[in-house]
């Protein structure tokens, strides 16, 4: 028996998350003995995951598969798992695997755990620590049907190296023909170099930067940083930047190790969403904006004043020890 992830890629390449679920699965897999197997979905290079544990690849590459499908993606892993025979199903928390593991878990007869932040607490019973009420509290999960489905909260293990050997296996799983009846027409993705989704470092503006025309300071911080882009919702609601970054409860949940809002009030909603992230800075001109309550740092003041000499003083600091 193995532990099965899914690794997920994007134009071929891996995303970080992958690796965080074979370093996760990895540890479970030895304090049971087994072994850990990934499958991959029109991915190039798969020697990669052997860094971090895995030791089997099915590899489906399939032209249909091309742009993300979650009743064909979940069918795909469906039966990867019934070839393997696993039992424990572990899958990211991104927006993709969120829509895939109720119904690979339906398809499973299979107990499911969303938004998992560690390691199983014991292995019989078996029971995980999930966030909960919008990551305001903690509560402890037993599933106990045979198959298990865990969804792992990003950032929330880490990833750690472990070298093994790999062995790769071209995988053919059959493709039901309805599971394709939704178009998809076009596909938005964002245009910055760091993606929300494998950024350590979220950088995110609101209406306090009053129009499009000044996101050259939430872009210029953000390159200086290695850091992804993002907004609230009015602003992309608003047509400013695109709705691929807008982040919060109602868009992209974020669980970066830092995120710096820059004129987002902090609504209940955007909050919810970003409040996962392990330190969160915020910039606003308004003393009184609840993002204050829950905010790690402050700055009281004017963006368009403190944002660009922040930038300054990081380009200089990051050319001096370069």
């Amino acid at each position: 028996m193995s532990l099965l992830i899914y690794a997920e890629s994007a134009d071929g390449k891996f995303k970080k998350v992958a690796f965080e679920l074979a370093s996760y699965a990895k540890k479970i897999a030895d304090s049971l003995g087994t072994t850990v197997t990934a499958v991959t979905v029109n991915a190039g290079s798969v020697s990669e995951l052997a860094n971090y544990g895995v030791t089997k690849v099915l590899k489906v590459n399939n032209d249909k598969l091309a742009n993300f499908n979650a009743k064909a993606y979940a069918d795909v892993i469906k039966q990867a798992v019934q070839k393997e025979g696993s039992k424990v199903i572990v899958l990211s928390s991104t927006t993709d695997s969120l829509y895939l593991a109720p119904l690979v878990a339906v398809g499973l007869d299979a107990g499911f755990a969303s938004n998992v932040v560690g390691l199983p607490i014991s292995i019989s019973p078996f029971q995980v620590k999930r966030t909960a009420f919008s990551n305001k509290a903690f509560n402890i999960t037993e599933i106990a049907t045979d198959v298990k489905v865990l969804c792992i909260s990003k950032n929330s293990f880490g990833i750690v190296e472990s070298t093994s050997s790999l062995t790769e296996e071209d995988f053919s799983p059959s493709l039901n023909a309805d599971d394709f009846n939704v178009k998809v027409v076009s596909v938005e993705k964002a245009s910055g170099k760091v993606t929300i989704a494998d950024a350590d470092i979220v950088v995110s503006g609101g209406r306090g930067l009053k129009g499009p025309e000044n996101w050259g300071i939430i872009e210029e911080l953000a390159a200086v940083l290695g850091a992804a882009t993002a907004c609230s919702k009015p602003v992309s609601d608003l047509g400013w930047r695109p709705h691929s970054e807008h982040v919060g409860q109602t868009g992209k949940p974020v669980a970066c190790n830092l995120y710096i809002a820059i004129g987002i009030s902090g609504a209940i909603q955007h909050i919810a969403g970003i409040n996962s992230s392990k330190v969160k800075v915020v910039i606003n001109t308004d003393a009184d904006a609840p993002f204050f309550k829950v905010a790690d740092y402050g700055i009281v003041g004017d963006a368009f004043d403190i944002v660009p000499r922040l930038t300054q003083k990081l380009a200089a600091f990051k050319a001096q020890n370069s």
